[in-house]
């Protein structure tokens, strides 16, 4: 399943205005930022000095300035960055997340050409449901991986084949996130959104990139 629930979006990307602004920053909760132009005009109640009758020879004071520009505010979004919590288990041929915001299990695996392919599924497991499966046995070293995790690896062959076993059990953490839309701004002005990219932290300090339309991740950080 290769959809991105709008649930992600609506809990952690808010996209607020004006690219020269430093990012949106904000922790489990998010305000939209708002833009709010000022222009001050002077009040057709002031009336402007005359020039004394006692001096008619003297040349005329000149009031007239010219007005200060409005900026236009840029219509490109800022990245949005967070913190949120996840799940997040190593296996033989790659990873799983779990994304609490939005209930996904993202899956970082490699197809048999060596590209590496991001997989995005709900998370369907809740309380009560077997969390692992006792007739299968893990090879020396390995893991079965239970719960979410678990239930997915064990429904879906083709994330199994994919990943093989767990290579420890998972763990939970808060860490940072980054949600950076992508576009382009038309000739009215008006930004055109497109495709974005999302960057998730892990407990160790490594940065991935995850590539929205092409569906492939990438490790920033080694």
């Amino acid at each position: 399943m290769r959809h991105l629930s709008a649930a992600l979006i609506a809990c952690v990307v808010i996209l607020s205005a004006c690219n020269g602004n430093p990012p949106t920053v904000f922790v489990m909760e998010v305000t939209r930022e708002v833009i709010v132009t000022v222009i001050v005009t002077q009040s057709a109640d002031t009336a402007m000095p005359t020039t004394p009758s006692a001096t008619p020879s003297a040349e005329p004071t000149s009031t007239s300035s010219t007005p200060s520009p409005t900026p236009t505010p840029d219509p490109r979004p800022t990245p949005v960055i967070g913190q949120i919590y996840v799940a997040d288990q190593i296996f033989e041929r790659g990873r799983m997340f779990w994304l609490q915001p939005a209930k996904q299990i993202w899956v970082l695996s490699n197809d048999s050409s060596g590209r590496a392919v991001w997989s995005v599924y709900p998370d369907s497991f809740v309380e009560g449901m077997v969390e692992s499966d006792p007739s299968l046995t893990p090879p020396a070293g390995l893991v079965q991986p239970t719960r979410g995790f678990g239930k997915l690896w064990r429904e879906n062959s083709n994330v199994r084949a994919a990943l093989g076993w767990a290579k420890q059990p998972e763990i939970g953490y808060q860490t940072r996130y980054e949600y950076h839309a992508g576009g382009t701004v038309n000739a009215q002005g008006q930004f055109v959104q497109a495709s974005g990219y999302h960057v998730l932290e892990t407990l160790e300090g490594i940065q991935f990139r995850f590539i929205e339309g092409a569906w492939t991740w990438e490790q920033m950080t080694p």
